[in-house]
């Protein structure tokens, strides 16, 4: 293993920050609301950054960096665990999301954030050093491992980061295993190599979880409490707007989904 890197520094957000604490979604509605607030923010005078935290229906879900030889479980045990496969729009691969598990999608205009449009890498560097700060907070030493995404511990991935960038808005997050039952995450790859090169092993790439890691029990919302604090700091903002609930009363129809690689 590898020690983090130290965080990058941090330019002060221009906007506040609205926090929706939403609870429990499915995926279907998660994207739907996902894209009405990726082209809400991206609108000049639109909707200001926002950072929804929720815990998704149990699914998998697979980026572009993954692939259906991630998931080594078959059609029928998929479907005796009423588990669908989805490929979605996002950096990362494949991640099994089921409670215990706390999803964190952040939606901001990179020049909110103080940085270039383009300034994609100093803003995954951002989020990820906001993750591992919570991690920290949690009791948890997260480290990086060579040619790897996301933050490991002892027991396995701690946080799998799956982000996209599109019109200069980022979008997705990064997904914490809290204290999930872990069977079934012991068959998925969840972090993919470098490109080009041999997939690492579904040992050395499987999720583990806080719970594991520090072998007591985590609440949910401690880890929640973490997250939001941790991610504000590391995004620079200096106001907060914390509300519960969805952003939305009702969902609207997708728009169509175009986004930029984002490992």
């Amino acid at each position: 293993m590898v020690a983090s890197p130290p965080p990058p520094s941090i330019a002060r957000a221009r906007r506040p920050l609205a926090v929706w604490l939403a609870g429990r979604i499915g995926w279907e509605a998660h994207a739907t609301m996902a894209e009405r607030l990726a082209w809400e923010v991206s609108e000049p005078g639109g909707r200001p950054p926002t950072l929804v935290v929720s815990e998704l229906e149990p699914a998998i879900t697979i980026g572009r960096l993954g692939s259906r030889a991630d998931v080594d479980l078959s059609a029928e045990e998929l479907r005796s665990q009423g588990l669908e496969v989805r490929f979605v729009g996002r950096g990362g691969g494949a991640v099994l999301h089921g409670p215990g598990q706390v999803f964190v999608s952040l939606f901001a205009a990179l020049e909110d954030l103080g940085l270039g449009r383009h300034d994609v890498g100093a803003y995954v560097a951002r989020f990820e050093s906001g993750l591992a700060a919570a991690l920290r907070r949690l009791g948890c030493d997260p480290q990086r491992r060579p040619g790897l995404h996301g933050l490991f511990g002892r027991t396995g991935l701690l946080a799998a980061v799956g982000i996209a960038v599109r019109r200069g808005v980022a979008c997705h997050g990064g997904f914490v295993n809290v204290c999930p039952a872990l069977e079934a995450f012991h068959r998925i790859r969840a972090t993919a190599g470098p490109r080009g090169g041999e997939p690492p092993t579904m040992a050395a790439t499987a999720m583990g979880s806080v719970e594991a890691e520090l072998r007591r029990k985590v609440r949910i919302q401690d880890a929640r409490t973490a997250l939001v604090e941790q991610l504000v700091a590391a995004c620079g903002f200096q106001r907060t707007q914390i509300q519960s609930g969805f952003p939305f009363v009702t969902p609207h129809p997708a728009q169509p989904e175009f986004v930029s690689r984002v490992g």
